[in-house]
């Protein structure tokens, strides 16, 4: 499905194709993306795939609100494209660019689903990044201090 958005004055292409197992897959001006949807186990009808209304696009990085996904920078001419990280139940990403502030766990730590695991500021605003699932934290790939890109994997927790 596209939706023709706008968001202040800029203006943005999404089309929302197939969402499984909370992953989404989304092209923001022609650019691909997979998207972990948080609360997907909140808000999935049962097995069908979730069918997103155009208000789950959430602004630009420099935008107050939050993001269920998170639009791209504009990359500079001639720059390669980032990596698509590798998206799984486990994987945590940095929703928006940002700076690391604090990582409030350590590799071998168990977590719970929805626990702080690392505090990131981004638009001058404290946020906190959530495990999406209940597991043992197997790689940490920020520290204190790191600067994160929209999408780049902060941490992984097996399940």
């Amino acid at each position: 499905m596209k939706y023709q958005i706008a968001i202040s004055a800029q203006k943005f292409e999404i089309e929302i194709g197939e969402i499984k197992e909370g992953i989404a897959r989304v092209n923001v001006n022609g650019e691909p993306f997979e998207v972990l949807i948080e609360n997907y186990h909140e808000v999935a009808p049962g097995p069908a795939p979730l069918q997103m209304a155009p208000t789950r696009v959430a602004a630009p990085a420099r935008a107050a609100a939050p993001a269920a996904v998170a639009l791209p920078k504009p990359a500079a001419v001639g720059a390669a494209p980032a990596p698509k990280p590798a998206v799984g139940k486990g994987v945590i990403i940095a929703p928006i660019p940002g700076r690391i502030m604090v990582v409030k766990v350590q590799v071998g730590d168990r977590v719970s689903a929805r626990q702080t695991v690392v505090i990131m500021e981004a638009m001058k605003m404290e946020n906190n990044i959530v495990s999406p699932v209940a597991g043992t934290v197997q790689e940490i790939r920020v520290q204190k201090d790191s600067e994160v890109a929209t999408g780049q994997v902060i941490m992984v927790i097996k399940l």
